[in-house]
């Protein structure tokens, strides 16, 4: 072992400190055995791609129908393993921190409320325009950075083992661009200060801003034009308004929750990843937490059934 601790520092020119050892260690102790025969382990189930492939500026992406972006359905996963609790404690303590650095204070609106909504926002049971802004633009600075996280994990260990990936890594980058698409179009409308800046220190979800828009207690967002980097992006309307990209951002945060979820219940040493070849529509991401592991391998199946049937009729 000394002889290639002093073998691997001659070849980086830097000494090996816990680091590289913690690493070492690691690819010792990874699993390389060969996989089963299951269709969802075998990585190059995901090298199929159609032979015509439209390009665009930024990475895959859905583009909804109208239909799907009102087919969205809250849901929640109820913690049971002790991995679970602990996410979860972890989130909701997250979530507090958020609300109090953004002042969103979650007061209900007395039965059969006949406030004015300057009535409402004084009694703090609803955040204007700017307060929603803030929010927003504060909660999407961190979003964009699990995918990415979670993507140069990946990225390392398919070095570390010098195997494929199998498709995890395009999903995830495409999950932190996505997240960081919904910064820059929130951007377009206000600019942060610096002392806004400084205060980004983390919190993640937009999941539940836009449930507000329909109540009209934002008017004045009701008629505002949609953003053009908005329409360009999500494949709006020319006269789409922001009411349609508060829409377009729910969608994205289900569809997050939808793929996070799936690939949580995989094995990620042996699993490919079910997306990489094509993704179920806004009916089932938005009314299902996700794939068992059992619904990923059926997923697999169906969807290399497609290309197979587009192989013979002469489509893709």
């Amino acid at each position: 072992m000394p002889q290639l601790f002093r073998a691997l520092k001659a070849f980086t020119g830097v000494s090996l400190g816990y680091y590289h050892i913690y690493y070492l260690l690691t690819i010792l102790q990874e699993d390389t055995s060969p996989p089963s025969d299951a269709l969802l382990t075998k990585a190059d189930v995901v090298s199929v791609i159609p032979a015509i492939v439209k390009g665009d500026w930024v990475l895959f992406h859905p583009v909804y129908s109208p239909e799907e972006l009102r087919a969205v359905e809250v849901r929640h996963r109820e913690a049971k393993t002790l991995g679970d609790k602990a996410a979860s404690t972890a989130v909701l303590l997250a979530r507090k921190c958020f609300d109090i650095i953004s002042g969103y204070k979650h007061k209900p609106i007395p039965p059969n409320s006949k406030m004015t909504i300057e009535e409402l926002r004084k009694g703090g049971y609803i955040l204007d325009e700017k307060q929603w802004l803030a929010r927003i633009l504060f909660l999407e600075s961190i979003a964009g950075v699990p995918g990415m996280v979670a993507a140069t994990l990946r990225h390392l260990r398919s070095l570390r083992l010098m195997k494929r990936d199998a498709g995890w890594i395009h999903t995830l980058l495409e999950e932190a661009e996505n997240e960081r698409m919904h910064l820059m179009t929130f951007m377009t409308i206000r600019k942060p200060s610096i002392f806004f800046r400084i205060l980004v220190l983390g919190a993640q979800g937009v999941f539940y801003n836009a449930f507000y828009f329909e109540a009209g207690h934002l008017p004045a967002w009701k008629d505002m034009p949609a953003p053009e980097i908005a329409k360009d992006y999500w494949r709006l309307n020319d006269d789409a308004k922001l009411l349609d990209v508060i829409y377009a951002v729910r969608s994205d945060e289900s569809t997050h929750r939808f793929v996070n979820h799936s690939l949580a219940n995989l094995n990620y040493k042996t699993d490919i990843n079910p997306f990489a070849l094509r993704e179920p529509d806004m009916h089932v991401k938005g009314t299902k937490l996700g794939f068992d592991r059992d619904e990923a391998e059926e997923y697999v199946r169906a969807s290399h059934k497609l290309i197979d049937k587009g192989r013979e009729t002469g489509q893709h």
